[in-house]
């Protein structure tokens, strides 16, 4: 039996400078097989507004939504750490809202933390949340559901930045914060973050040096929907499979090559005789 991965494991993972492997998931199925590959830890990320949902930006997923497909992904990956993404609006409007939706993700989906894109301004919602016995993984750096009021994707290039980065980190981990995940941050300033703290920092397009690795799993497989960032790599064509093996079907069903005769349902001789003796009763009697 696998065993249930929690915030102490991925702690001594990082004691251990052992690097913890975490994708992004959206669906029960996919779930299963993540977890069979090993996967440390699963993210279900508001990022399904674009790769599921088919929407340009992050910001129009709801509560809702989110809760439903994660709690069919912890049903699926029961023994990883998962983390829910806290949707647009779910935690700005007040403290109080954000600690009920936040709260949401453990108790209706069956997470283990919740994820918050946030800088110094949200310090007293990490503190909330923390509070309230809810673990809270702090993304700092470049924050997609912000992404109007950023000038750059690309964050800490300049010496100011990256102090301000690490200075917002350590902030954070003092309110509270269990983890930080790090998005499209330089990979010095990120390694300055990982190395002045034990808590676990997971980097997504923010270089080899944190504790770990994110990223979206339309992208690892090359499915329609990646958005494809340069940090992004393919790690199979799982979309060309799934196209390739619809096509087959298709043109089966177009030529009356399926189904046949293997793949249909039958009754016995006795049972198919005396049905065809009724249908020709019924038949003649709704022929006079």
């Amino acid at each position: 039996m696998t065993q249930k991965i929690t915030l102490a494991t991925l702690k001594k993972h990082k004691q251990q400078g052992q690097p913890i492997a975490m994708l992004t998931c959206y669906d029960y199925s996919t779930a299963v097989l993540l977890e069979q590959a090993g996967a440390d830890s699963i993210l279900v990320g508001d990022s399904l507004a674009q790769v599921v949902l088919g929407h340009k930006n992050t910001l129009s997923v709801t509560m809702d939504t989110m809760i439903a497909l994660t709690a069919a992904v912890r049903r699926g990956a029961p023994n990883v750490f998962l983390v829910g993404d806290m949707p647009f609006l779910s935690y700005q409007v007040s403290k109080e809202q954000a600690v009920t939706n936040a709260g949401r993700f453990l108790s209706d989906a069956g997470c283990d933390a919740v994820k918050l894109e946030v800088d110094h301004r949200h310090l007293d919602v990490i503190e909330h949340i923390s509070r309230a016995g809810i673990p809270v993984m702090a993304h700092l750096g470049y924050r997609p559901q912000a992404a109007r009021q950023e000038t750059k994707i690309v964050q800490t290039r300049s010496v100011q930045r990256a102090c301000q980065l690490v200075q917002d980190c350590l902030d954070m981990i003092d309110a509270g914060a269990s983890t930080i995940l790090l998005e499209c941050v330089t990979a010095s300033a990120a390694r300055a973050v990982a190395e002045r703290t034990d808590l676990p920092v997971i980097s997504c397009g923010s270089g080899p040096f944190c504790d770990g690795q994110v990223l979206v799993l339309h992208e690892v497989l090359s499915l329609p929907g990646a958005v494809g960032p340069q940090f992004a790599q393919s790690f199979g064509q799982i979309g060309s499979n799934i196209r390739d093996a619809a096509s087959q079907y298709v043109q089966a069903v177009h030529q009356k090559h399926f189904p046949d005769d293997q793949h249909s349902y039958h009754m016995d001789n006795q049972n198919q005789q005396e049905f065809r003796k009724w249908l020709q009763a019924f038949d003649r009697t709704k022929s006079l």
